[in-house]
């Protein structure tokens, strides 16, 4: 299980490295239209999702030590927030359906909320490797403690 933790933590962890490209190529679609985003929905509202509950079982079930399970479900309980972030910016638009100030600056906590996500999951797979190397499980190169 403890193999299995760690494995799907980097996957997580990938996931999130992909979610910010796919940003980015929403962001520099010219001219953006309504599929600018879909790679940076999908992963985020399906893949992600998935794996930070994988995670989360996959930490329980290895016996991890609480705070390390903690750290896992804080990262799904940020994940839940950062749909919940996405949706209220798109809630702030005008009668256009054009982004408001109110909107744009919903919107970039949207972005802070995955900075703060991404260091929690780089703790999370950093601590699953070392809970599978003090096992004597290796798949991934652990740090020292």
């Amino acid at each position: 299980m403890r193999r299995a933790f760690v494995i799907v933590s980097a996957l997580l962890l990938v996931s999130f490295v992909l979610q910010f490209a796919f940003a980015a190529v929403g962001a520099f679609t010219k001219p953006a239209g309504d599929g600018a985003y879909v790679l940076h929905s999908v992963t985020g509202m399906a893949v992600i999702p998935a794996l930070t509950l994988l995670t989360t079982l996959f930490a329980v079930l290895a016996k991890a030590p609480g705070r390390l399970i903690g750290l896992a479900a804080l990262s799904l309980g940020l994940v839940v927030v950062q749909g919940l972030i996405a949706m209220l910016a798109n809630a702030f638009t005008d009668a256009a359906g054009a982004s408001t100030p109110v909107g744009l600056t919903v919107a970039a906590l949207h972005a802070l909320n995955g900075i703060v996500v991404v260091h929690v999951v780089v703790s999370v797979f950093r601590a699953a490797q070392r809970l599978a190397g003090a096992a004597g499980v290796s798949g991934f190169r652990g740090e020292s403690a």
